[in-house]
């Protein structure tokens, strides 16, 4: 997180120790009670201090090219105050670190980023993302467990994924002939994409392939279900 018009790495740039979001689309970020971004909003008038968080979605397994996308949310910055707004702040990140130890001076603070607009390019496109988009987003309910996922897959069920080739047709078939790796890249509700890579030592540029679920699943249990599908269906190829 970095306050524009800072020199990089000075005063101003931040690593936040968590993040989440409020109901309203705001963000949560709690960081360290020295940081430069707690001695900002502590001495900011109302919502002068304006901060750009910079996010980058890297995969969480070995894959050429591993990261995934980058989005940038510019906003406001301000300490959290109020009980109302520390309770929230304390409800939206409890999971996220252990407490605080007991007595002396808070270590860490809460701060609160009015989202102003984001910036997102990833594997799907990129794009704008306005205030009402942002509050309107729910998360996807795999992204939790999408890293264990991912990682699960590519280690104990790795011929099944690259089976999944055969629902490519012919490309598919030169897949299997070039002996590709087939590496699962990212998992959401709506399907599952895969990097087909060149073997160790061989040169090639890696591509990537989205298949889709029959419809969008709601939790790991729907997830396993359509899985299965895919698998069933790439095996009667």
């Amino acid at each position: 997180m970095a306050i524009p018009g800072a020199e990089p790495g000075g005063l101003g740039s931040t690593l936040p120790l968590a993040r989440a979001v409020t109901p309203d689309g705001d963000v949560v970020v709690l960081v360290g009670a020295e940081s430069s971004a707690a001695r900002a909003a502590a001495y900011a008038q109302d919502d002068d201090v304006v901060a750009v968080m910079d996010i980058t979605d890297v995969a969480p397994v070995s894959v050429p090219q591993r990261v995934r996308g980058h989005a940038q949310i510019g906003g406001w910055l301000t300490t959290v105050r109020g009980d109302d707004e520390l309770a929230l702040a304390s409800a939206l990140l409890a999971d996220r670190l252990p407490p605080e130890p007991p007595g002396g001076a808070p270590e860490r603070v809460a701060l609160r980023l009015e989202f102003g607009e984001a910036v997102v390019e990833d594997l799907w496109g990129e794009g704008h993302v306005e205030p009402e988009e942002f509050a309107a987003a729910r998360p996807d309910p795999l992204a939790r467990h999408e890293a264990d996922l991912l990682q699960h897959l590519a280690a104990a069920h790795e011929e099944r994924v690259h089976g999944l080739c055969a629902l490519l047709g012919e490309r598919g078939a030169g897949c299997a002939a070039a002996a590709l790796r087939a590496v699962p890249l990212a998992l959401d509700r709506f399907g599952l994409r895969v990097r087909y890579c060149a073997p160790a030592g061989e040169q090639a540029e890696p591509f990537d392939v989205h298949f889709p679920f029959p419809g969008p699943v709601a939790d790991v249990a729907g997830l396993r279900r359509a899985m299965h599908r895919l698998f069933d269906a790439a095996e009667e190829c």
